[in-house]
């Protein structure tokens, strides 16, 4: 960690354009510069910023049948997913390195015939220093995406603190919670596409209950974003949002350091001081004077079986 506790965050709100990944990458690295324009010390991307989120379509699956367009479609999904390392990687580093930032990033991993909705770690030198493959992917997310398991739950030490990313609704899993304040996570992750007004609540609760800065970056997206052959229930208007955004930053006393935006593409920063956990951890530490470990115990397995 530096010797200053303070540092400069940024969140994109904004999404890929689904499906042409040359015009994907060009958003990212001008996000990127962005967020570097602003002072950021550390970038956090939403969910599946590489590759895409697959907003309102069901791959040809009703229960018991698959059709030959779902497979098709999917096999165009795939193709834009990232192997990690590999090329897609690298494009991603050599990105970050010359923004100079830490980085999160939301990608869709390839791994083997698997795809993951996976979180990337970068320093400021572009270095990859970890990831986290999403242990429990939502609903019809279960059909295109596999299951992580608990090999890539460690938070990594940049210069702005130990930072660590929980996707989406695993923030509901309240003992992949504990282990992330267990491992003394700072600045805690919350990448999504979740959207929805309840869910500022739910990252008030985690930043309140951690004791820790917590990071909502979600996607906004619109119609334009995907292609004019893509088949949802959203109709065909470019300017119809399918992703809202939603994007904040909490406090550990689950105070907003920056309130919720919604229905714009917008670079938002936010100035976090980390003395602000030791002084909130005076009266609340759950994995610590609050834990009571001789009535509960949480055991994790972070065997690689994937």
């Amino acid at each position: 960690m530096s010797a200053s506790l303070t540092s400069r965050l940024a969140i994109i709100q904004s999404a890929p354009v689904l499906f042409d990944a040359e015009a994907s990458h060009a958003r990212l690295v001008e996000r990127l510069r962005a967020a570097a324009d602003g002072g950021a010390d550390l970038v956090v991307f939403p969910e599946a910023y590489v590759g895409g989120y697959p907003k309102g379509v069901n791959f040809g699956a009703p229960v018991g049948l698959r059709t030959d367009e779902g497979r098709d479609l999917y096999a165009r999904y795939a193709a834009g997913a990232i192997e990690v390392p590999g090329p897609g990687t690298q494009l991603l580093s050599k990105a970050i390195a010359e923004a100079g930032v830490n980085a999160v990033v939301g990608v869709i991993e390839q791994g083997g015939a698997t795809l993951y909705c996976t979180v990337l770690y970068f320093d400021r030198a572009g270095t990859l220093l970890g990831k986290h493959r999403k242990l429990m992917p939502t609903a019809a997310e279960r059909l295109i995406w596999g299951f992580g398991d608990g090999s890539t739950l460690a938070p990594v030490d940049l210069d702005v603190g130990r930072v660590g990313a929980v996707i989406c609704w695993e923030n509901y899993m309240p003992l992949l919670r504990t282990h992330m304040y267990r491992q003394g996570v700072q600045i805690y992750c919350a990448p999504t596409v979740d959207d929805r007004e309840v869910w500022a609540s739910t990252l008030r609760h985690i930043a309140v209950e951690g004791r820790c800065f917590v990071v909502g970056a979600c996607q906004y997206a619109r119609r334009a974003d995907y292609p004019d052959d893509w088949d949802t229930s959203f109709g065909d208007d470019p300017n119809t949002a399918l992703i809202r955004g939603g994007s904040c930053v909490v406090d550990p006393f689950g105070e907003f350091v920056v309130a919720p935006a919604y229905a714009e593409d917008t670079v938002l920063f936010a100035d976090v001081d980390l003395s602000q956990i030791r002084r909130g951890k005076y009266d609340l530490d759950v994995t610590g004077h609050y834990l009571r470990p001789e009535v509960f115990r949480l055991e994790v397995d972070e065997t690689e079986r994937l």
